[in-house]
Parts: structure tokens; sequence; C-alpha cells
């Protein structure tokens, strides 16, 4: 298994030793000494898969006072996976971190607790798979803007398809304040 760090303390970019031949391959998704070798420390409670088509745009979603580590991958297809820094006191803070995910790569991408997380679907669908360190709850929920200027994230795709909630949600400057207070 290789592991790269990223600009954000804690964003890994994991890829996974994967064992082929002529019959298909063989590889883990997780195996908590290796992982937590790697930096991953947290315990990790919930799995969830979605599938979606192309175009479509999910996030920038985060907890706001129970926030999720997230160990991501896609099993089918490809998506363009996003980042953003959350956490209060961070240096880097407001920044993101974008990782091409495919069924081919095989790629995992471990997105911290504090990090607003989102991605697109620039195949013709893709199945999309997550491990959460703490169980998801409605009440908490959050985001940001998907395409709020200053977090000048450069989505690969023009058209894309968000549910109304993420095409109103606010902007980092309008949330930022209540952010760096504890909110998150």
């Amino acid at each position: 298994m290789k592991v790269t760090k990223t600009k954000l303390q804690g964003c890994i970019i994991i890829e996974p030793t994967v064992f082929g031949d002529n019959r298909g391959f063989f590889l883990e998704t997780f195996q908590e000494e290796r992982y937590f070798k790697a930096g991953i420390k947290e315990r990790f409670v919930q799995d969830n898969r979605s599938r979606s088509t192309h175009g479509v745009l999910r996030g920038l979603h985060f907890q706001k006072s129970k926030p999720q580590g997230k160990l991501v991958s896609v099993t089918h297809g490809e998506v363009f996976d996003v980042a953003v820094d959350l956490r209060p006191n961070s240096e880097t803070f407001g920044q993101h971190e974008a990782v091409i995910l495919t069924g081919d790569n095989k790629l995992q991408f471990y997105v911290p607790p504090g990090f607003a997380h989102g991605f697109c679907v620039l195949s013709e669908s893709a199945d999309f798979q997550y491990k959460c360190t703490d169980y998801y709850d409605p009440s908490d929920e959050s985001g940001l803007l998907w395409n709020d200027p200053e977090l000048k994230i450069e989505w690969p795709l023009l058209e894309l398809q968000l549910s109304e909630k993420d095409r109103v949600q606010p902007l980092l400057s309008e949330i930022e304040d209540r952010i760096r207070l504890g909110w998150v």
C-alpha cells in the first residue's frame, strides 16, 4: 500500500496493493493496523454507498458538532472528489484538496473529521463507497456552496446536477466566524 500525504494535514491518498491476474483482482480496502500506521487513528462506525449519474455533484457537506472522518473510494466509474479544511485553528483553513477516484485506479481518499466533503461524477455513473468515523445525524448536517469563489475549486464539469439543498448552501465567508468559534 502506498500512502501519499496532501497539503492538508491528515488528508491522505491511499493506493492499495492490488493482486491480479487474468481471472480478476483482490485488494484489502481496510485493515485497521495498516491504516493506523498510515495515519488514520479514528475508529470507523458506519459504511455508506451511493450511486450517481454523470454530472451529479453531492456536497460540500459536513456535520457541525459531530464531524465525520471519511475513507472514500469508487468501486465503479469515476469521480472528482474534494475535501475543504474547516478546522478552526488550521493553517490551511478554507483550502481544498481534490483527487480523481475511479473503479480502475482503486485509490482511496481519507478525509479527517473537520472537513467539508463533496464529489462530482465524471463517468456515465459511479458507485461511491465510504467509511465514516461518526454516525450521520441529519439534525447536525450543514454545508458550503459548491462553487464558492473563495474556495477556488476547479470542478471539471460545467453542467452539474445538484439537489435543491446543495444549490443554496452558504458561502464560507457567511459561516466562517461560527466555524472558528467551534461550530465545527
